[in-house]
C-alpha cells in the first residue's frame, strides 16, 4: 500500500468520540471522500479491534484485521447495505469473518482461556451499550442450552460452523440452523 489512495489510518483511538451520523459518513465514503472513512474509523475502530483481538488473541493480528476491514470499507463502500442491519453489527460480523480467515492461516498457539480480553469499547454512550449487552445476555439465557453453546462458540470463541459441528458431534446443518435462529432471536430482542 503506497498511501496515495487510502487515508492514513493509525491504531485504535481510545476514549469517547463525538457521535457522527453513520449514514452521512457512508454517503461521503461512497462518493470517495476520505473524511467519511475517517469519521467511521474514529467511531468504530475500537469495536473492530476488540472483536478481532478477542477472536485472535494477538494484538498484531488484530491490528492487521482492523486495517483489512477499513480498507475493504474504503475500497468497496457499497458493500454495506443499511437495509440488512446496522453499521456496527455489519462491521462486527465482517471483522469476525476476517479474524476467522486469519486464524485459518495460522493455527492458535494458546488455549482460548489464555486469550486477553480487549479494553473498553466506548462504541457509543456507555449506558446504551450496557442496556444492549443486558438485553443480549437475557436473550441468550433464554435460549436452549445447545443453541446458546453454538452461538457462544461461534461468536466468543471464533469457531467456524464446521469446527463447531466437529467439536460437538452435531450435523453441520443443525449447527447452522441453531446459530441462525439464535442470531435472529438476539436481533429481534435488540430491535
Amino acid at each position: 500500500m503506497d498511501g496515495t489512495d487510502d487515508p492514513v489510518m493509525e491504531g485504535p483511538k481510545p476514549g469517547p468520540l463525538p457521535p457522527a451520523d453513520d449514514a452521512q459518513a457512508v454517503a461521503l465514503l461512497q462518493n470517495g471522500d476520505g473524511s467519511g472513512l475517517k469519521s467511521l474509523y474514529d467511531k468504530y475502530s475500537n469495536l473492530v479491534y476488540s472483536v478481532a483481538l478477542r477472536s485472535l488473541g494477538d494484538t498484531a493480528a488484530a491490528e492487521d484485521v482492523l486495517q483489512e476491514v477499513f480498507l475493504q470499507l474504503w475500497r468497496k463502500p457499497h458493500s454495506f447495505d443499511p437495509a440488512r442491519g446496522s453499521l456496527p453489527a455489519w462491521l462486527a460480523v465482517l471483522t469476525r469473518n476476517r479474524a476467522i480467515d486469519a486464524r485459518r492461516r495460522r493455527r492458535p498457539e494458546v488455549d482460548i482461556e489464555d486469550v486477553p480480553l480487549a479494553g473498553s469499547l466506548d462504541l457509543e454512550d456507555r449506558a446504551v451499550r450496557q442496556a444492549l449487552t443486558s438485553k443480549a445476555r437475557e436473550c441468550m439465557a433464554g435460549m436452549p442450552a445447545e443453541q446458546r453453546r453454538d452461538v457462544e462458540l461461534a461468536f466468543f470463541a471464533g469457531m467456524t460452523h464446521s469446527e463447531i459441528a466437529a467439536k460437538t458431534g452435531e450435523p453441520l446443518g443443525t449447527v447452522k440452523t441453531r446459530i441462525r435462529t439464535g442470531l435472529i432471536t438476539i436481533r429481534r430482542a435488540l430491535s
